[in-house]
């Protein structure tokens, strides 16, 4: 398997949990059978169904033959977290790609994260007080936001997909001996959100860099933005609010609440911006439904964000008080 970017030869292990995503997973799997890797560089995909009720392994199990690249696994529904590790530790490479099951890559995508891994050790390596450790440090693509489910990879580069985070395993590769020091991902972040900051943070402790690589392009598909969705988004700010106290509670810092919006200031802003939450998705429902039926899905998700944001903060603040009163 060679020594990853430390030797001649890099070996990808591809870790994708999914939890009834059967439809962008098939082409999630597809792009990443096609992908062209020089050199003596290597992949595998190990794919962790996290509970999944939607028959996505019996369709992969029918169609296995299309995907010599795919390993998988199975566990009851325990979140992504738990569905990471267990790829971890099943992963035969000596480098970890994080990526989502609605993440579509494009052809050049591990081969952009084997390059950058390369001239990331050499910039590192040529300082000596950093030479036996040159791979402290991981690489994070680019993760391009797409409604087009047919040609996801046709969808342009826009402002809102920029993100400022630090670790996110939405396009991320890393040395696997790293994730283990820092003791991998952390199985209490069972609802939505926050896991993969957390590690992110125990990381930087650790020293890592970060080094940015736009080659490396995904496309994040979600479906265009309706009303039905909803109540399936007020749920996910609350569960975002519960975990991000979680993340508090392991590092008690201002950033971090600044990150969870646990601040007077995200408290004052979207109480104003919502009216104290006298615009929500009851009362922005007709301004909603025109623009979706104008074909401005997305000018309407960012509008929802309003009340979304009130509910998340909302959230925090509650998770917040009934720790305290614990």
């Amino acid at each position: 398997m060679g020594n990853s970017v430390v030797g001649k030869t890099v070996f990808f292990s591809v870790v994708i949990p999914t939890y009834n995503r059967r439809p962008i997973l098939e082409k999630c799997l597809r792009a990443l059978e096609v992908q062209e890797l020089s050199g003596s560089s290597a992949y595998e995909v190990v794919l962790v169904d996290d509970g999944s009720t939607d028959g996505t392994l019996d369709w992969l199990k029918a169609h296995k033959e299309e995907f010599p690249h795919v390993r998988w696994f199975e566990q009851d529904h325990a979140g992504p977290a738990a569905a990471r590790n267990l790829g971890i530790s099943q992963a035969r490479g000596d480098i970890i790609v994080f990526i989502d099951s609605d993440l579509v890559v494009v052809k050049n995508f591990l081969q952009a994260h084997g390059e950058a891994l390369v001239q990331g050790r050499k910039k590192l390596g040529s300082d000596r007080e950093t030479r036996q450790e040159a791979d402290r440090f991981f690489t994070y693509g680019a993760v391009i936001n797409t409604c087009n489910f047919h040609e996801p990879t046709a969808e342009p580069y826009k402002i809102t997909d920029f993100s400022a985070a630090f670790f996110a395993t939405g396009n991320v590769a890393i040395p696997k001996h790293w994730l283990e020091k820092a003791g991998m991902f952390d199985n209490s972040f069972q609802l939505y959100g926050w896991e993969d900051l957390e590690l992110g943070v125990r990381l930087k402790k650790l020293g890592l860099k970060l080094i940015k690589c736009p080659a490396a392009v995904g496309y994040h598909w979600h479906p265009p933005f309706n009303l039905e969705q909803i109540p399936r988004l007020i749920d996910q700010e609350i569960q975002r609010g519960r975990m991000g106290v979680l993340f508090y509670q392991k590092h008690p810092c201002w950033e971090v609440r600044m990150m969870i919006q646990m601040t007077w200031l995200h408290r004052l802003l979207w109480g104003i911006l919502s009216l104290n939450g006298l615009l929500n998705e009851r009362t922005m429902a007709p301004l909603l439904r025109w623009l979706i039926n104008l074909g401005k899905p997305q000018l309407a998700l960012e509008l929802a964000r309003i009340f979304l944001n009130w509910y998340n903060v909302k959230g925090v603040y509650a998770a917040y008080a009934q720790v305290r009163n614990q």
